[in-house]
């Protein structure tokens, strides 16, 4: 009788389980999405060729879009011109002779796992965006 009652409970279980709503997942951003999610609330200002090194520590690689430099009020961004070639998973290894990163530097790309030279990117203008006052 109790195999019975237990074999009842778990069936009954299972069909809530299997009339329950599916958990929605959330959509995946693309990049460009991810890109827009964070220059809400700011506005780009006039492109400058070199940014300082210290700007360029904090950095997101938006896979085939942009590089992403900076935190806090301003974010500078960066379409190379090869911009297709960008992949979020290669490590960025830059050669500066001075304490900025400019647009004519040679930004090579990395395999993250086998540590090989994948490419290399053609760095673009730097474009500044300042967060407004009042914004998020």
């Amino acid at each position: 009788m109790r195999k019975l009652i237990a074999s009842i409970a778990g069936a009954a279980v299972a069909a809530g389980l299997l009339a329950a709503p599916a958990l929605q997942a959330k959509p995946r951003l693309t990049p460009e999405q991810r890109l827009e999610k964070l220059l809400a609330g700011r506005t780009a200002g006039e492109p400058v060729s070199c940014i300082s090194t210290y700007n360029s520590r904090e950095l997101e690689v938006l896979d085939k879009t942009a590089l992403v430099f900076g935190h806090g009020n301003t974010i500078y961004v960066n379409r190379p011109a090869n911009a297709a070639d960008i992949d979020d998973d290669d490590i960025l290894v830059t050669r500066t002779s001075t304490s900025q990163l400019c647009k004519l530097d040679i930004v090579t790309t990395v395999d993250r796992s086998g540590h090989f030279q994948t490419g290399f990117l053609n760095l673009g203008d730097f474009v500044p965006y300042k967060r407004i006052k009042g914004g998020n």
